[in-house]
C-alpha cells in the first residue's frame, strides 16, 4: 500500500489533473465504479486501478488490471470529487484515425464549459452519432468535469480533433452535408429532412459557431421557441437536433 504523499506514482498522478501533463503523459484519470465498469468494458487500455485502503467491492475481483491500494489521505488528494467513492483509474488515452461508412457527425465549435461537452458526447452516444469531431479551443475531453458528464459514453464511440476549417472540406469530400447551428439566414429545424449523411457544428455558448465555419456550411439550422426564453442551452440544444437526426 501507498502511504506518501511523496511517492512517484502518487506525484504523477496528481499531476494528470492538469491538461498539459495529462498530454505529456497521454494519461488520464477516471473516478467512481460507473466509469471504471465502462472503461473495463470497452477496449481502451486501463492502465492501472487505484483503491483507497478501506475499499471493498465485487467489482475488484474479475479485474485483470494492476490495483494499488493507497491510504485514505493519498486518493483524497489524487481524487477529483468532494465525496469520493474510493476508487479510480489511470487510463491511457486513444488516438482515433477517421472512421469508414460514417453517416452522423457532431461538432463542437470552441464550446468551453466541461458539463456542457460531457453531455453532448453522451447525447452523441444516446442517439447513436457515428463520431464526435473537437475544434480548437474546445475544452479538453480529457478534462474530469467532463468525463463525469459524459457518463462513461467517451469510451463509446471516436472523438477525432483539429481545425475545423480543415475538417469540414473532407467532411464534404465524404459527402456529408454540413450542418450549422445559427440564428440568423437559418432554416427552422422542423423544415428540413435530414440527408443520408449529416455533420452538425455547434458554437461557442457565447458567440455561436465562428464565421469562417458558417461560410462552409451548407445549412444553417434555428430550432424555433415557442415560449419567452431567448435561447437554449448548447448541450440542450444539440441534443434537440440529435434526436430529430437520430437513425
Amino acid at each position: 500500500m501507498i502511504e506518501s504523499l511523496q511517492n512517484t506514482k502518487v506525484k504523477n498522478w496528481i499531476k494528470l489533473k492538469r491538461k498539459k501533463d495529462r498530454i505529456k503523459s497521454q494519461s488520464f484519470l477516471i473516478e467512481g465504479e460507473h466509469l471504471i465498469e465502462e472503461a473495463i468494458h470497452s477496449d481502451w487500455i486501463v492502465k492501472e486501478i487505484i483503491v483507497d485502503e478501506s475499499y471493498e467491492s465485487e467489482l475488484l475481483h474479475p479485474i485483470k488490471e494492476p490495483i494499488t491500494k493507497v491510504a485514505s489521505k493519498v486518493f483524497s488528494a489524487i481524487s477529483n470529487t468532494e465525496s469520493p467513492q474510493g476508487i479510480m483509474a489511470e487510463m491511457q488515452m486513444k488516438q482515433f484515425t477517421y472512421p469508414s461508412n460514417m453517416k452522423r457527425i457532431l461538432i463542437l465549435d470552441a464550446i468551453q464549459d466541461p458539463g456542457n461537452v460531457g453531455t453532448m458526447i453522451r447525447t452523441a452516444d444516446a442517439f447513436s452519432f457515428d463520431a464526435i469531431i473537437i475544434g480548437t479551443g474546445t475544452v479538453d475531453v480529457y478534462n474530469e468535469k467532463v468525463i463525469r458528464a459524459s457518463q462513461g459514453s467517451l469510451f463509446h464511440l471516436p472523438i477525432l480533433s483539429g481545425e475545423l476549417a480543415e475538417w469540414i472540406p473532407r467532411l464534404k469530400q465524404d459527402n456529408f452535408s454540413i450542418w450549422a447551428t445559427a440564428l440568423k439566414d437559418a432554416t427552422s429545424l422542423p423544415e428540413l429532412s435530414p440527408p443520408e449523411k449529416v455533420a452538425v457544428i455547434f458554437g461557442n455558448e457565447g458567440s455561436g459557431v465562428d464565421k469562417e465555419l458558417l461560410a462552409l456550411s451548407d445549412e444553417r439550422v434555428f430550432i424555433p421557441i415557442t415560449g419567452k426564453a431567448e435561447s437554449l442551452n448548447v448541450s440542450i440544444a444539440s441534443s434537440i437536433v440529435m434526436y430529430n437526426l437520430r437513425q
